[in-house]
């Protein structure tokens, strides 16, 4: 028997790499495909993606995607797409002005020529396949343009609720669409999904029009270049420090291939306002006095090798940060990023930068996520048969229960918390899980060549903690000269200092060769002296380096 299958793909119990699949019978449609971001214990992984194994099983199976949606312009939401695009069938994928245009330049750079269908408030519900219809709504958040989406199915409406605030009063004046979501609500709504990350907050997030006139204070006594970093794509911030620069007499300048990308697509849509004889091309910076620049410069996450951290250690080639210039960060921490962020701000503070933060001052930043009230106000009006928590992690998840759903009289066998991989099915209106699938995420570091691996980070992970041993053995006409081997270290101990652990490696390896039966293959007689090499050096020293055995044929 047929039924409506909604599986996440990411972004279930996690912030971001959001991604989820809707089927009904051989129809799929993707929502969303954004990137992660790595962990402590992924030493050297720039980016995760969504794994899509589950979606090539089901096109092999004879399914179809009839189409992609995305909810905003945000890259852990749209990041993905041109690193999975190759890989998948074409299909039409539609978004709002704004997140065509931001997903459009993210494929382009890519390599990829696919289009995006734009979107617009008055267009009627769009027919995806035969089983889907979608209807974009209008709703507030840290990036212009972002949506909700009601998707009709078979089995009934879905109400497909991402990132999302309650502004009153937003900067471009575009509330969310209460009315059309009251609208949606009166047809009955079977699920709702809904972004639960400020569930632990219990007061209503702060509208985004309280920062500007903060960023104009701190801006009005600087001697030296007013430096802001922030979410490359939050442009109601950049156009608060816009018009701050505007009223100090100031020059904009954009630095980062992020930001100057996002802010090229916005000046095209008309989602930003900047007078032209404002705008400095960073190759001029030297042109004009520090006392008459606004920077505004990508990476407020302190990421490695971003245009603000390689500032900060003097290494970037266009801006240099002086002693009278102020660093403002226009962004909190991502979860799970904190060590980058406050790494950067330390870094500052200690070369003594003036630099402003939130913790010292509040209004520098407000959150583009809804809190617990706005939550339960949205909750309320859409009233939903049952409900699912996405976009947070798993005790945001479980919160949303309790602070939410329970006040307004929902049970928990209403409240749907799927784990990882885990394929909900609605059928006749009620749900389950019917399906179960593993989640691996790709890992991708550098130019994105090959995924990284559970063997890679294991050495990775090993490198760092241990370092590595290499052991050199000559081998001159099939015979082993274990007197000419030759032993280097790097991160394990000074080998000059370490005649003991040298002697000792010296006579294991002689004694793993001595005990290897002739015949014995290079690549095995390597993996023998490498494997008990390790596991002795562990017993005597507590530590296991990454070893590895050369050959060298005289």
């Amino acid at each position: 028997m047929s039924h409506l299958k909604i599986t996440p793909l990411g972004g279930m119990s996690s912030v971001t790499q959001n991604m989820f699949l809707y089927e009904y019978q051989d129809e799929l449609m993707i929502v969303d495909c954004g990137i992660g971001f790595p962990d402590q214990y992924m030493p050297g992984v720039d980016i995760m993606l969504p794994d899509i194994g589950y979606v090539l099983q089901r096109l092999e199976e004879g399914a179809v995607i009839v189409g992609a949606l995305l909810t905003h312009g945000h890259d852990d939401h749209i990041g993905a797409l041109p690193y999975l695009s190759d890989s998948l069938p074409e299909f039409p994928i539609f978004g709002s002005p704004l997140t065509a245009g931001f997903a459009e330049q993210r494929l382009r750079d890519g390599g990829s020529s696919r289009t995006i269908n734009t979107v617009n408030d008055t267009d009627a519900p769009i027919h995806i396949g035969q089983y889907f219809t979608a209807e974009f709504i209008n709703v507030t958040h840290s990036v212009p343009d972002t949506r909700h989406i009601a998707i009709t199915t078979p089995e009934g409406i879905i109400y497909h609720g991402s990132d999302f605030k309650l502004d009153p009063t937003p900067v471009d004046g575009l509330a969310s669409d209460l009315d059309r979501i009251a609208e949606v609500a009166k047809r009955g709504v079977l699920c709702m999904m809904i972004d639960c990350l400020r569930v632990e907050k219990s007061t209503w997030t702060k509208s985004e029009s309280m920062v500007g006139p903060t960023i104009a204070e701190t801006m009005k006594d600087v001697r030296g270049k007013y430096i802001m970093t922030l979410m490359s794509s939050h442009l109601h911030r950049i156009q608060h420090t816009v018009e701050a620069a505007k009223q100090h007499n100031r020059k904009v300048v954009f630095v980062g291939r992020s930001v100057e990308r996002n802010v090229e697509v916005a000046l095209r849509l008309g989602k930003l306002n900047i007078p032209s004889d404002m705008l400095v091309d960073k190759k001029y910076i030297d042109d004009y006095d520090d006392s008459k620049l606004c920077v505004i410069i990508a990476g407020s996450q302190g990421q490695e090798g971003s245009s603000l951290m390689r500032a900060v250690y003097g290494e970037h080639r266009v801006i240099q940060i002086k002693p009278n210039d102020v660093v403002v960060f226009s962004a909190d921490a991502i979860p799970g990023n904190e060590l980058n962020y406050f790494g950067a701000i330390d870094e500052l503070a200690k070369n003594r930068v003036h630099v402003l933060y939130p913790d010292v001052l509040p209004n520098l930043h407000q959150s583009g996520h809804a809190s617990a009230p706005e939550q339960q106000e949205l909750l309320g009006i859409i009233k939903p048969k049952y409900v699912m928590p996405i976009g947070g992690a798993d005790r945001h998840r479980v919160k949303f229960l309790e602070f939410v759903a329970e006040p307004l009289g929902y049970t928990a066998d209403q409240v749907l918390i799927p784990d990882d991989g885990d394929i909900v099915g609605f059928e006749n209106g009620r749900p389950s899980i019917v399906d179960k699938i593993t989640l691996k995420p790709q890992l991708i570091d550098g130019l994105g060549v090959g995924d990284v691996g559970p063997m890679v980070l294991s050495d990775r992970r090993s490198l760092a903690e241990a370092g590595m041993v290499v052991v050199v053995i000559p081998r001159m006409n099939g015979q082993f000269d274990l007197r000419s081997m030759e032993i280097v270290s790097r991160g394990f101990v000074f080998m000059k200092e370490a005649d003991d652990v040298i002697k000792f490696i010296e006579e294991n390896v002689a004694q793993t060769i001595d005990d290897a039966s002739k015949g014995v293959k290079d690549d095995e007689l390597k993996r023998t002296i490498e494997r008990r090499l390790s596991r002795r050096l562990y017993k005597v020293i507590q530590r296991e380096p990454v070893v590895m055995a050369v050959f060298m044929d005289l």
